[in-house]
């Protein structure tokens, strides 16, 4: 049995480390699919990264410490595709609706936080693609 995370799982996963998102979820879920329609995992996760971002201008940071520790498994463990929607899904994202980053980066962990910088090189001209080599 493998470890790998896959596209299917990921949604669930999150929900998980964050449960004040679960009501919001159920919501999303009935606004946006029908039953048994497939989800779109960039769209899904960009409405969990509006939430965790909306936790962070608040200053609610309780389920950061287990969150943050999911989006690290999810840069290791995810297959191709997870590991791809956890940077350019769900970080990119986080920075672009969660304002000042400074209280969120300190729960990253070192390959989120890898990627993290990876998104804000790309996005500040350093980079001419995410996880290219500084200009």
């Amino acid at each position: 049995m493998s470890n790998e995370i896959k596209k299917q799982d990921v949604m669930k996963l999150l929900v998980g480390a964050c449960p004040s998102y679960k009501k919001r979820w159920e919501a999303y879920l009935k606004d946006n699919y029908e039953q048994n329609e497939e989800q779109l995992l960039y769209l899904d996760i960009s409405d969990f990264a509006r939430h965790v971002a909306e936790l962070h201008k608040k200053g609610q940071y309780d389920e950061f410490p287990s969150l943050f520790e999911l989006v690290e498994r999810l840069h290791i463990n995810g297959d191709e595709v997870v590991k791809e929607a956890a940077t350019v899904g769900l970080l990119e994202d986080i920075q672009q609706h969660a304002g000042n980053h400074d209280g969120i980066k300190k729960f990253l962990l070192p390959e989120s936080l890898k990627w993290w910088i990876h998104l804000e090189d790309f996005w500040s001209g350093k980079t001419e693609y995410v996880g290219g080599p500084k200009k």
